[in-house]
């Protein structure tokens, strides 16, 4: 039997705070820095961010996006036998993120974890 791996579905999440650029500029005039969504966007791209509460934990964003990606492939937690999870700001650097994910998630069967602690995740080319 040939076994392979298959993504059947993906999730995302985002914290419910969004601050816009005209909102972040309003608070930053307050401090006497002068900005705007124009100057923002021209040098970033960015117009808008989100912030998690002070006592969410990346493994905490992660479960909901897991959450999202397990109900649009229709399966259970119990049906997923690998995490990966990639991140610069870990919960903490032990047990990694996507062990902590795994036990969220209620996971006791799964077969391995791979955190990868890095802003930009990096995939070596395969050809």
């Amino acid at each position: 039997m040939t076994r392979y791996s298959r993504i059947t579905g993906t999730g995302s999440y985002l914290p419910p705070r969004r601050l816009t650029n005209a909102d972040l500029a309003a608070e930053l005039a307050t401090r006497g820095v002068e900005t705007s969504d124009e100057w923002i966007v021209e040098r970033t791209g960015i117009r808008a961010r989100h912030f998690a509460a002070p006592d969410v934990t990346s493994s905490d964003l992660g479960v909901e996006a897991a959450k999202n990606a397990l109900q649009a492939a229709g399966l259970q937690a119990s049906d997923i036998d690998l995490i990966i999870v990639a991140t610069s700001t870990p919960d903490m650097v032990f047990p990694s993120a996507a062990c902590i994910m795994q036990n969220k998630l209620g996971i006791a069967g799964c077969a391995r974890t791979l955190p990868h602690r890095s802003p930009a995740p990096y995939w070596p080319n395969q050809s």
